[in-house]
């Protein structure tokens, strides 16, 4: 090994405690502004660095200290150096740092990319400009401030507890043009406050803050604040202090416009003061405080478990503990913690990878619809591979390494099988089952109304009655209808007397024609009015029983328009109906069979068969029994007193074979679940992914 010299701008600074109680020590590198945590053993190695030869320096450790160190120990530090770029150039070393670079950078496409994906603009250099404003700044950290906060907090939420209503609807106000900007204009100086509060808050410290500036996340603009320098800080609380500080300004902030809504009049300022609050709220418990990104809430947490490197030492742990899950490597565990933070650290892990993966997914979503569609598709591609497809790649090229280890292992090989089954299963043919909710009702269904204001003249039928068909149910009387058939009745036998005496002269011929005329006219008239009378004398269309008889119903009552006298309910058979999407209605045929429970239980299962499916879908939904609102599946709108499926669906009539006497006479609600045709699982997500790939491509 030929023996690297160290950079001479380096600094080292004492560090904080460990977990495991060691000292630590921080080296600083001045050029890049970049900070390493050395440990003991990396310490006292460094400290003995001009012995140049690692026999030496490993003896010279040994005789003065516990330590028991190896060559080896020795040499790992020295790959640290040069890798993190710690010692002096020798000959040849520009062109080996240059090809790192280029290696680093990669090809025009690849600096294009991580462009893309992340860059930061400096735009301010204000270190000078903190340091003067620093006296003023240290006023609003003071005991006395604090707590003229917190009771502003508290009377600022009870005045909106007060006025909950007039919050509520100013949120739903703002949702509009002028509003909106208004909470743009309110991010960009809440998110500069938040960012002043972490550079004053290191100033006090003793910290050097270089730039602020803009960073961006997939073209989504962040502001961000150097406090690299804060690593100098041997406390972790005080680390901790400057990274809680943009929250804590954002709660502020919060806190006295929530309290100026509270007691300020309507008008600008009060609306002001409304976007500043709600904002500063939002921002911070949404983004902010979140510690699955790299925010404030991440090295908040980071310092509070005292873990530097926090996702990146808990996604090993959780890498190791899956592949031990998996197939039982046996490797060394990458640290070691107490059983409850090593639990925890994994769990973390799986949280943050969850949450990532939907984070990401959602970014690339709104990247391609808010970007022009050719563009949009490729950076949907692009974060979707970088983001969620490159760490599975990642990970699979660890497994390919150990495959030597992992076939060797009885848990590997179980993982294995297990592996190939799973796959196999979605290329095997499995039976369709289409599971909706649908409604059990009599095949024939017959409300009775009244057609239009009259008397109930007679009722001859009770609850639970059985009716014949074409037997009369009720008889109404409607005493204006009967005036106009009177009427209409005498008109027409004028008419006829008219046309009955007319002569044969000219004069009497025409008069003839016309009186024909009017008395066709006159007998279409009260035929029209015999067939109305007829509907207030309601007959069975079909034979039946008769249900919802309303027990005060007297002979001699007035009933209005549209009023339901009866329902009668035919004795041939039931029905189960349900509506299915264009999807499951491809999976079923006339024919298949199926089954149905109701809701309660009741009756247990039935046995049906599909009977009919609608060519054309289903504009309006006809009962709202299946509708989600009530409990459903169908997804529904409501526009005009009407239930609009939200997509397209078919409705589907199943033959019920029996019918207990529990479920007779009445409609219920249950599962239906039918036995479709047999289909390969991974074809139907095949297909559906190339039908949304079709769909979008379109230009």
């Amino acid at each position: 090994m030929s023996w690297p010299l160290l950079r001479e701008e380096l600094s080292l600074l004492p560090g904080p405690v460990l977990a495991d109680g060691q000292p630590s020590w921080t080296l600083h590198d001045p050029t890049r502004n970049r900070f390493f945590s050395l440990d003991w053993l990396t310490f006292e190695i460094l400290r003995r660095w001009s012995y140049a030869d690692a026999e030496t320096v490993v003896d010279s450790i040994a005789a003065d200290s516990t330590l028991q160190p190896e060559p080896d120990d020795v040499e790992q530090v020295a790959r640290f150096l040069r890798t993190n770029q710690l010692v002096q150039l020798g000959p040849g070393s520009a062109r080996q740092l240059a090809e790192r670079a280029t290696q680093g950078e990669g090809g025009r496409l690849k600096w294009l990319l991580h462009h893309y994906l992340f860059f930061r603009v400096p735009l301010l250099r204000p270190d000078a400009w903190l340091d003067r404003w620093l006296p003023a700044a240290e006023r609003f950290r003071s005991r006395t401030f604090a707590l003229l906060t917190l009771l502003a907090l508290l009377l600022g939420l009870t005045l909106v507890a007060r006025q909950w209503d007039v919050f509520a609807t100013s949120l739903v106000d703002t949702f509009t043009l002028s509003g909106l900007f208004a909470y743009g204009v309110a991010l960009i100086l809440v998110k500069l406050l938040h960012e002043l509060g972490h550079a004053f808050t290191a100033k006090r410290f003793g910290c050097r803050v270089p730039t602020m500036g803009v960073a961006f996340l997939v073209l989504w603009p962040m502001a961000y604040t150097d406090t690299n320098d804060t690593w100098r800080l041997t406390s972790r609380w005080q680390r901790l202090r400057v990274a809680a500080a943009g929250i804590v300004t954002e709660l502020g902030i919060a806190a006295w416009a929530t309290l100026a809504w509270g007691l300020l009049p309507d008008g600008e300022l009060r609306s002001a003061a409304f976007v500043l609050a709600t904002t500063s709220w939002i921002a911070t418990l949404a983004v902010n405080a979140s510690p699955f990104m790299r925010f404030d809430g991440y090295f908040i947490l980071s310092d509070w478990l005292d873990l530097p490197n926090l996702h990146e030492r808990s996604f090993a742990l959780a890498r190791w503990r899956l592949r031990e899950w998996l197939f039982s490597l046996r490797e060394p565990c990458p640290e070691h913690f107490t059983p409850a933070r090593h639990r925890g650290l994994i769990l973390f892990a799986w949280i943050t990878w969850l949450y990532r993966l939907v984070v990401f997914f959602g970014i690339a979503v709104l990247v391609y619809h808010f970007a022009v569609k050719a563009i949009g598709i490729v950076l949907f591609a692009v974060e979707i591979c970088w983001f969620i497809l490159m760490p599975i790649r990642n990970e699979l090229r660890e497994w390919k390494t150990r495959w030597p280890t992992i076939r060797s292992r009885r848990r590997g090989r179980v993982s294995l099988v297990v592996a190939a089954l799973a796959i196999g299963l979605t290329l095997v043919p499995w039976p369709g089952r289409v599971t909706v909710s649908g409604v059990l009702r009599p095949a024939q269904v017959w409300p009775v109304h009244v057609p239009g204001p009259a008397m109930l003249e007679a009722l001859p039928h009770r609850e639970g009655d059985s009716v014949a068909e074409g037997e009369p149910i009720a008889q109404l009387a409607s005493s204006a209808l009967a005036v106009r058939r009177e009427a209409a009745a005498t008109k027409v036998e004028q008419l006829r007397w008219l046309a009955a005496s007319a002569g044969f002269g000219s004069e009497s011929r025409a008069r003839l024609q016309s009186a024909q005329e009017e008395l066709a006219t006159a007998q279409e008239e009260l035929a029209g009015l015999d067939e109305t009378l007829a509907r207030y004398q309601p007959r069975a269309p079909f034979s039946g029983r008769l249900h919802d008889i309303d027990p005060d119903l007297q002979p001699g009552q007035w009933l209005a328009e549209g009023e339901r006298i009866a329902l009668l309910v035919g004795d041939k058979g039931y029905v189960v109906e349900t509506f299915l999407d264009e999807e499951a209605v491809k999976q079923i045929a006339v024919g298949d069979t199926a089954g149905f429970i109701a809701d309660g239980g009741e009756g247990g299962r039935l046995e049906l068969q599909v009977r009919h499916i609608d060519a054309d879908a289903t504009r309006v939904l006809p009962s709202g029994m299946l509708a989600a609102p009530a409990g459903g599946h169908v997804l529904v709108r409501q526009r005009r007193d009407q239930l609009i499926p939200e997509q397209g669906v078919y409705r589907v009539s199943l033959a019920v074979q029996d019918v207990p006497a529990t479920l007779a006479d009445q409609s219920w609600r249950g599962t239906v679940v039918i036995v479709g045709r047999w289909e390969v699982p991974a074809a139907r997500y095949l297909r559906s992914a190339l039908a949304v790939l079709l769909r979008e491509a379109g230009f």
